[in-house]
Order: C-alpha cells, then sequence, then structure tokens
C-alpha cells in the first residue's frame, strides 16, 4: 500500500491494488515499481528534526527508508507487500533498517515512535479506525506525516480523490492533542510519474 514516485509509463488498472495478493502481483509485473528517489516532502518535513526512531508505512521498495536511516533514524520499513518487501531488503540489509510485513487493517504496532510517515498511503473515509490506530503509533512529542497525491492530479489520471480522508478530516478527527505544523498543497519539486506527478498534498503534525 505505497506510491513512492511512478517512474514508468502509468497505466490505467480495473482498480486500485488492495490485498498483499494484489500489491504482490503489482510488483511482480515489472523489475521496480517506483524510483530510487526519496519522497521530496520527506526530506523538506523531516531533515529539520532530531533522528530517533520512524514507522515508514507503505514503504515499498525502501526508498524512503533507506534514507532515514542515512540520516541516523532506526526505521521500521512496513508493507503489505512481501514483494516489494524483499526487494528493498535485498538492496539494504543494515541493521538500522527492519522491513516488516504489515497490513495496518489487520496488524497492531508493537510501540509507539518518533515519526511515522505514509507516503501516498490513502485512507478510505470509512477507516477512521486505522488513522487512529496510526495517529496512537506516534509518541509524545513525536510527528505524523502524511503526503499524498494532489486531488486534481488524481482525478488527470482516472482515479476519484472522493473515498479518502484528507488532512482537513484526519485534523478534524485526531482533535486536540495535534499541532498542525504544515498542511498545504505544493510542487514536487522532482516530478515522477512520468511527468504527470507534480504536486502533493502535505500533512505534518506533532503530537503535544
Amino acid at each position: 500500500m505505497s506510491e513512492h514516485q511512478h517512474d514508468h509509463d502509468q497505466q490505467q488498472a480495473p482498480r486500485h491494488p488492495v490485498s498483499a495478493a494484489e500489491w504482490d502481483e503489482l510488483y511482480e509485473s515489472s523489475d521496480r515499481l517506483w524510483t530510487t528517489n526519496v519522497n521530496p516532502a520527506l526530506i523538506a518535513e523531516v531533515g529539520d528534526l532530531p533522528a530517533g526512531s520512524a514507522f515508514d508505512l507503505g514503504c515499498g521498495e525502501g526508498a524512503d527508508a533507506r534514507w532515514l536511516a542515512d540520516h541516523g533514524w532506526t526505521v521500521v520499513g512496513a508493507d503489505i507487500s512481501t514483494v516489494a518487501l524483499k526487494r528493498a531488503a535485498a538492496t539494504d540489509s543494515r541493521e538500522t533498517i527492519t522491513w516488516l510485513p504489515f497490513d495496518v487493517t489487520a496488524d497492531q504496532f508493537d510501540r509507539t515512535y518518533d515519526l511515522v510517515a505514509l507516503s501516498y498511503f490513502h485512507i478510505a473515509s470509512d477507516d477512521v479506525a486505522v488513522l487512529q490506530k496510526i495517529a496512537d503509533a506516534v509518541g509524545p512529542g513525536g510527528t505524523l506525516l502524511v503526503v499524498m497525491h494532489d486531488p486534481e492530479g488524481m482525478r488527470a489520471h482516472g482515479r476519484s480523490p472522493d473515498g479518502f480522508l484528507w488532512p482537513r478530516d484526519m485534523v478534524r478527527l485526531l482533535g486536540e492533542g495535534w499541532e498542525v505544523v504544515t498542511d498545504e498543497a505544493r510542487d514536487r519539486g522532482i516530478p515522477a510519474g512520468g511527468g504527470h506527478h507534480v504536486r502533493d498534498v502535505v500533512l505534518r503534525m506533532r503530537r503535544v
């Protein structure tokens, strides 16, 4: 359940992958599904934070997790696809990264983290319990970082932005106890998706 900067021509699928088997099938369709480039929003939002423990949910083939480890973080790179995780582990097996099969709808976080990051992990609007589970995994003073496709960009590629929790929904649902640091749509700086993915929606919140 990840989307780390398409570097291949997007093709319209009959439905977006949801299950582990569907994600495995998608990853198996290409030698590499996503680019090796780190998400620009991660650099912008996390670069000024002191390194600590991080949980990269929907890590895919591991570009963001590797960047975090390069900058001193101890990282859990988690994904529903074992195919993606095997590729990530084959690329980087250092002790500061744990590659973890993880289905957020069924599995439980084992602890809290200084950073929980979701890059292009879109939460369905009826999965409020999933949002709460993710938020509960952020420790006191920790950061929740959510990066999503810009709605107009989704429409341009034939995907509806309806049916997902967006930053305004997350801020409302999580309520008190959180400080909103960043809540904006911005240019990516490095286009992806064959040059079509140019804008992101970024939400950064700190647990107070």
